[in-house]
């Protein structure tokens, strides 16, 4: 059912057409447009790169090129180059990641982008416990290295245990 679902989705057959390497690109362009997170000159973390759509996007918006990068990926899968962006091949719960994302974007960033999601199990209880670590690990990595003023956008699943972290970002954003 989701190979068919993926075959038929419109936004899989214009992100080929607009040459995004995912469907995902849309929603932070949608994002971006309605709250305008992202701007030129800018400095972006992109949490959970994989394929890199939302790198594709931040590359853009922030006019970042391969001489002047100001998007920095990161993702344990192997992913193509993205023209504007350096991208980092490790674990992001690894003990020297954001060490390595920071040293990598040359500064602090004004904008950290997470969309980090566990590989599914099947197990909808277990899949969002999973991902929601994920959530919180990048927020806690957001509020510990945005330039004061800065944005965190991060993907989260609906199921019951997301009001903590909501609660706590409101407090910091």
């Amino acid at each position: 059912r989701w190979l068919e679902r993926h075959l038929n989705d419109p936004y899989v057959h214009r992100a080929k057409a607009d040459c995004y390497r995912s469907r995902a690109a849309y929603k932070l362009i949608e994002i971006d447009d309605k709250h305008h997170l992202l701007k030129p000159g800018m400095r972006v973390i992109d949490l959970g790169a994989a394929p890199g759509g939302w790198c594709q996007v931040a590359a853009a918006r922030v006019r970042s090129t391969d001489a002047d990068c100001s998007v920095v990926g990161i993702d344990y899968l192997e992913m193509d180059p993205v023209p504007g962006a350096k991208i980092l091949q490790m674990d992001f719960l690894d003990d020297d990641a954001h060490a390595r994302l920071i040293e990598a974007l040359d500064g602090e960033p004004d904008v950290v982008l997470s969309d980090m999601a566990a590989p599914t199990t099947g197990h909808r209880r277990t899949d969002h416990l999973r991902t929601m670590h994920l959530a919180e690990v990048a927020a806690d990595f957001a509020i510990s290295v945005l330039k004061p003023g800065g944005h965190f956008l991060s993907k989260t699943f609906q199921g019951g245990t997301e009001t903590e972290l909501l609660d706590r970002l409101k407090k910091s954003f």
